[in-house]
């Protein structure tokens, strides 16, 4: 009989061969009729202007004519003869089901009255492998006022946003036809034919609004700001107040506009006003580079150089790598830390929601292994719990911790005072986000980037800092023409042909600050748009169509 350590060292030794294990192959299948619905319309994409679940819809529920409104739901269900596999396995008839699922999915092409507007290959990871290995009946939710989480959400927020579908669609009645094709990409982009197609008669209904919710708000009287009387385009902004009024931009609370130090624009929606905190999230980030240069610049650490190891004795952490302890602070700034965090992939185990429910946020950020893909200071990937650690290292190392110091240091001298921090579990302030403060207190913060680090003739954060944090310090992947800099965006507007760059915090919800350097301008955004698909798209939108040409009077 096996003694019981050996029978313990068998388990453990068998269930680790367990969890070492492929999974397992998947036999590729063609898949089944649902109902009598499906077959009777296969290849067939029809429109809903409710949620109906697939076990209780009937064809009286498919529409041929829908409104819009801002508060109707909007969706769609696709009937397929087979499964995606089963059309993947046309295009690549070698790859086995797995690689299919891997490198392939669905293809959708939107027009507007026949007019090609926007074509998306749906990313490879959206639906798991036996999902596409056995569905033939898909429903796909567009506009849904219970917010699920599905990619049809954001990518009709795409096309209606940032696609041109939106002004394709205003005015009266137009035709929307959607056409599904598969796609896979191995040695070669194939595409395969139409699986299913559709279209719906869509107008749009606008909400009524009165003269009060357009008109310009007038600057109430404030010893913040000196008030500005430079001259933009009021009819722009009367435009853009309709918009917020019927809901076509939503949940935005507040924008103001800084010109040449002085406070051109300040309005108030939704319910804020000037004494509102506004939560902008992860704009708060960018606080965290703030104090780190300031500390710097008084001598409480060296440089931006320094490494983790000068702070932690990463031996003590989990999964302890000699890479680690090169990881720089500034690679922590420009999000290039080399750790095995991203925000921007949900499987990612360094991912900011698997972070939030710990007891030790800094722990959970040092314990996470390298990513031998990625090379320090050189690739780019959105890793909240380096924002963390940032705030932690300021914390141990600046006089009385980061609160104090950044309220002596930094709130006081830009007189700001009514402001609220969030914490971790270790009670430090939370610089991965939720820091709140009024829109005028926003607006002398991204002032001081603008001014170059001075306020009142004071020298808060060191010039050379804020000329670091306003550098192009690496190319963000897969976005056209963007980069980073310290803990700060960067893109550029375009406004008839000609660009226009701004440096930006930016946070859930469509919260911005912006600093527009050759324009002398500042702009304050904020909105409680948290999580929707629209919610920075939006913003996009405002600057460019909106605020800028106002501004330019263009």
């Amino acid at each position: 009989m096996m003694n019981q350590p050996y029978k313990l060292i068998f388990v453990a030794f068998f269930f680790l061969l367990i969890s070492c294990k492929e999974e397992p192959p998947l036999i590729l299948n063609e898949g089944e009729m649902v109902n009598e619905v499906h077959k009777n319309n296969i290849g067939e994409i029809l429109f809903m202007n409710d949620w109906i679940p697939i076990d209780s819809f009937s064809e009286k529920d498919f529409k041929n004519h829908l409104v819009l409104s801002n508060t109707s739901n909007f969706a769609f269900r696709m009937f397929l003869g087979k499964t995606l596999t089963y059309y993947l396995h046309q295009l690549e008839p070698d790859l086995p089901v797995r690689e299919l699922c891997a490198k392939g999915n669905f293809q959708l092409t939107f027009f507007v009255d026949n007019t090609e507007i926007y074509k998306y290959n749906l990313q490879t990871g959206a639906g798991s492998c036996d999902y596409k290995n056995s569905a033939t009946a898909y429903g796909i939710p567009l506009v849904n006022k219970n917010n699920p989480d599905h990619w049809g959400r954001f990518l009709w927020a795409k096309f209606m946003k940032k696609e041109g579908g939106q002004e394709a669609l205003s005015g009266n009645s137009h035709q929307l036809k959607i056409e599904v094709r598969p796609y896979i990409e191995h040695n070669q982009f194939k595409v395969g034919e139409i699986i299913a197609q559709g279209e719906v008669t869509l107008s749009t209904a606008e909400k009524e609004v009165n003269e009060p919710q357009i008109a310009i708000q007038q600057i109430q009287p404030t010893d913040k700001w000196e008030l500005s009387h430079a001259v933009y385009d009021t009819s722009i902004i009367r435009q853009l107040n309709k918009k917020i009024a019927q809901n076509y931009f939503k949940d935005i609370t507040s924008v103001v506009i800084i010109k040449e130090g002085k406070l051109l624009l300040e309005q108030y929606f939704n319910g804020a006003d000037r004494t509102t905190l506004h939560d902008t999230r992860s704009v708060g980030k960018t606080l965290a580079s703030t104090i780190m240069g300031i500390a710097i610049g008084e001598g409480f650490l060296k440089d931006e150089s320094q490494t983790l190891a000068d702070f932690y004795d990463l031996n003590t952490y989990e999964n302890y790598a000699l890479t680690k302890e090169k990881v720089s602070i500034k690679s922590l700034l420009t999000m290039s830390s080399g750790i095995e965090g991203s925000d921007m992939n949900p499987d990612s185990p360094g991912n900011e929601e698997k972070m939030y429910p710990t007891s030790d946020w800094v722990k959970f950020g040092l314990d996470l292994p390298m990513d031998n893909s990625k090379t320090i200071g050189n690739d780019w990937d959105y890793f909240t719990a380096g924002a963390v650690i940032l705030g932690d290292i300021i914390n141990k190392s600046v006089p009385n911790g980061l609160e104090k110091y950044a309220d002596a240091k930094l709130f006081q001298p830009l007189g700001i005072t009514n402001y609220t921090w969030q914490y971790t579990p270790s009670n430090v302030p939370n610089t991965a986000g939720g820091f709140q403060m009024n829109s005028l207190d926003n607006a002398h913060y991204g002032q001081l980037y603008l001014n170059n680090g001075v306020y009142n003739e004071q020298q808060l954060v060191p010039a050379s800092w804020i000329k670091s944090s306003l550098t192009k310090q690496l190319e963000i992947p897969k976005m056209d023409n963007e980069f980073y800099g310290y803990l700060l965006w960067n893109k550029a507007y375009n406004v008839k042909n000609t660009p226009y760059e701004t440096f930006y915090a930016s946070g859930n919800g469509g919260n911005k600050i912006m600093i527009f350097k050759d324009l002398n301008v500042v702009v304050v955004i904020t909105a409680t748009a948290y999580g929707q698909p629209y919610m920075h798209l939006q913003v996009d939108e405002i600057m460019e169509q909106y605020l800028l040409p106002a501004i330019l009077r263009r």
